[in-house]
């Protein structure tokens, strides 16, 4: 759940994937961190890359591209982690996002936030909870809890 001020305004952490502004609820966002190599871990979906040792806290690190089912590419110096806290039916957990790089600490008016159309991807998964305009760019605004919560939590505490 994003977080929303009493005029119904989200502020938000933007990033790109692919071209794309997608963006999370900054009360989220545990770390911003630069790309580094994770320890991976066999059998696991292929969007989880593996996981990271953030100060001794062992941390699940998804490929948002292969999340969302863009081609992926080779890390660069853009290419960063964000620590986001997920909320599932196991509790809350750390996860790192591996996107392309962050854009910005958004302030989004209510009246700029549109509902996301009733669109699913292939897995049958809603994972964008809605649109907003800002300037002149469309912000795909994720629920995490939906995207992370489910199978990726499952793994991440086998792991």
């Amino acid at each position: 759940m994003s977080q929303i001020n009493s005029t119904g305004a989200r502020q938000v952490l933007s990033f790109q994937l692919g071209g794309e502004t997608y963006a999370v609820d900054i009360l989220r966002v545990v770390e911003i961190r630069g790309y580094s190599p994770v320890t991976r871990i066999p059998e696991t979906p292929h969007h989880m890359l593996g996981v990271l040792n953030l100060r001794g806290n062992i941390v699940p690190t998804i490929d948002m591209r292969r999340r969302i089912g863009i081609e992926a590419v080779e890390p660069s110096a853009l290419t960063v982690v964000v620590v986001l806290s997920v909320e599932s039916n196991r509790g809350r957990r750390d996860f790192g996002l591996v996107v392309d790089g962050v854009s910005d600490v958004l302030d989004i008016p209510g009246e700029n936030i549109r509902p996301a159309p009733d669109v699913v991807n292939t897995h049958g998964e809603e994972l964008v909870n809605g649109l907003a305009q800002v300037n002149d760019r469309m912000v795909l605004l994720l629920d995490i809890d939906r995207m992370l919560g489910g199978e990726t939590v499952e793994v991440a505490a086998a792991a």
